[in-house]
């Protein structure tokens, strides 16, 4: 896979949920830091796609996360 210009390989990758998902959520979003890029994808469908990130993007998203830019409320 690339990313603007950046070539991952995700085969290998150590996937992760947040310590908030619990032991036995099948419905959550991984994580997987690959070199320069952050990985993205659904658990329930760990062989289908994933999002990639560069840095400046992955810290923006993180960013508005704690500014509650993402917030359904």
């Amino acid at each position: 896979m690339e990313v603007k210009g950046m070539s991952v390989e995700l085969d290998g990758a150590e996937w992760f949920k947040s310590s908030f998902s619990g032991p036995n959520c099948d419905n959550c979003v991984e994580v997987a830091f690959v070199g320069q890029a952050t990985a993205v994808r659904d658990s329930k469908n760990p062989d289908g796609p994933a999002l990639l990130f560069t840095p400046d993007e992955w810290s923006a998203f993180l960013e508005g996360t704690r500014h509650g830019e993402f917030d359904r409320s």
